[in-house]
């Protein structure tokens, strides 16, 4: 028996009356699955029979390795943007160019690109745990490095440190889901992966907000180094706190599982799991390889608007590199609570198109708003359409992640999570470069339209994605146990969602 009660048993009774197995999964069918149904009802019925019903228990101490998470990366989203926030002071500092201190951001989203497939193999044979080990030990020694990098001549050594850093993202920005559904129940699964995300957002946020307070824009070339070196230590000090926390406290799984799926995904030998062929499923899947496309091109316009802000504020309010920071301040606040309204709707409606579609066209409608009011000369317009288009733009962030687990199930999370970054990193290389250009060229106005065109065509990409919820079928599925012909019920209240690594046999 679970200790605590993981789904909803609403239809039971209803489904427990008619008495026989084909008359209630007829109906559950025809009432919740639709035709879709028809091709898994043989599986369904025999894998009834395999799988017991399993102890199932929801810890608290779940919520702390969420908090330990979330404060690591939110250490290594503070180190990406500690630069480009104020990049026309690193530019006089290091005598570099607008392109240069660009790449000091962009260098996370090139790491990422070829070391997310080994990072995934890592993640689906070792664990969470490992890989944040090694995720939170990259980011320290590399917080380290870029101490001793406060001087003119020191460029070079502050973009490695930059770069072991961007080591660091590899390994945690595909964590969230899958801690998700290993520490928590279906029905705070989308709200646990939402926080996690917020762990993101909020180092994001600080990365706005801290450097142009800590590195004011003085002229005495000493000072200006002073001041640099100061948040240097002060990031690296968090680091090395977090990295002890990540090694004492973050546990791989709790000894009980929270749900009947993950029950079964522990009895599957490892050898019945193929990452190559997981991978080659993944990219056959034409819903899921559209939502890739689209998400990376949301997200790409994220890091885009992320890295360039400083230059799009300078440009138009000169002088106002602190309130440009709290510009970037309030897009990720906004958010940091839309991800959480998302996740929360998420696990109430379960309407995961819909919710996307709906956030990534008002994400386009914030961008052309932002885009038309940036050069009115009215810092506070600039704040409230910033906060709008953050609350939707980045309030986007989950709802990729949990739809992917949806449209892939019972792939690995951190699989399906791992190929949408690389796409969002991919575009956000194209874009950060190509809006930049466009602004020196062009001036905001024409960088910014620019990136509305892309999202107009996630925002038709996304209309076109099939909504096959694989998760929630089998989770509604689970909540209608059969009854025999002789009256007892069948003992497998998740027989639809057998392990996570062996349930397409099941289903071929």
């Amino acid at each position: 028996m679970s200790v605590e009660d993981d789904l909803p048993h609403e239809r039971m009774d209803e489904a427990r009356e008619h008495g026989t197995q084909e008359t209630t999964l007829g109906e559950f069918r025809d009432l919740y699955l639709g035709d879709s149904f028809d091709t898994l009802e043989t599986a369904l019925l025999d894998t009834a029979q395999l799988h017991p019903l399993m102890e199932t228990k929801l810890y608290k101490r779940r919520w702390v390795m969420l908090l330990v998470f979330s404060a690591c990366s939110m250490s290594n989203a503070f180190m990406w943007l500690q630069y480009s926030i104020i990049g026309d002071i690193f530019m006089r500092f290091y005598g570099i160019d607008s392109l240069a201190t660009d790449w000091l951001s962009m260098i996370y989203f090139l790491t990422y690109i070829p070391l997310i497939l080994p990072v995934m193999w890592l993640l689906d044979n070792r664990g969470i745990r490992d890989v944040l080990v090694v995720g939170s030990a990259f980011n320290c020694i590399g917080a380290w490095i870029k101490t001793s990098t406060a001087d003119p001549d020191m460029f070079a050594m502050t973009f490695f440190g930059q770069f072991v850093c961007s080591v660091a993202t590899v390994c945690i920005l595909g964590i969230p889901s899958r801690l998700a559904s290993l520490w928590f129940g279906p029905q705070e699964v989308s709200t646990a992966c939402s926080i996690g995300v917020l762990g993101n957002q909020m180092g994001i946020a600080i990365g706005f907000l801290v450097p142009p307070i800590l590195v004011p824009n003085v002229d005495d070339m000493d000072e200006l180094a002073h001041y640099i070196r100061i948040m240097f230590y002060i990031s690296a000090g968090v680091a090395t706190l977090i990295f002890v926390l990540v090694v004492i406290v973050f546990q791989e799984k709790p000894e009980l599982p929270p749900t009947q799926s993950q029950a079964q995904a522990r009895n599957v030998h490892p050898d019945e799991y193929s990452y190559k062929a997981s991978i080659m499923r993944l990219l056959c899947n034409k819903p899921f390889m559209l939502l890739v496309l689209s998400y990376g091109l949301n997200v790409g316009c994220f890091y885009a608007v992320s890295t360039l802000l400083n230059r799009m504020i300078i440009e138009h309010y000169p002088g106002e590199e602190v309130n440009a920071g709290r510009i970037g301040l309030t897009i990720v606040i906004a958010g940091m609570v839309g991800s959480l309204i998302c996740g929360i709707w998420l696990d109430k409606t379960k309407t995961y198109k819909q919710t996307t579609l709906f956030v990534y066209l008002l994400t386009l409608i914030g961008m052309l708003v932002y885009a038309f009011t940036l050069n009115l000369g009215h810092l506070w317009v600039v704040f409230v359409t910033a906060g709008v288009l953050g609350f939707f733009m980045t309030g986007y962030l989950p709802l990729g992640f949990e739809f992917a687990v949806e449209l892939t199930y019972p792939e690995s999370e951190g699989t399906s999570s791992g190929l949408l970054n690389c796409s969002a990193q991919i575009f956000g290389i194209i874009f950060t470069i190509s809006q930049g250009k466009i602004i020196d060229k062009w001036g905001t106005f024409g960088g910014n339209i620019f990136l509305c065109i892309f999202l107009l065509i996630g925002s038709v990409l996304t209309g076109f994605i099939k909504a096959d919820l694989r998760r929630q079928k089998a989770n509604l599925r689970a909540e209608v146990q059969p009854v025999s012909p002789t009256g007892s019920e069948s003992s497998a209240q998740d027989y639809g969602a057998t392990a996570r690594r062996g349930t397409w046999q099941l289903q071929s």
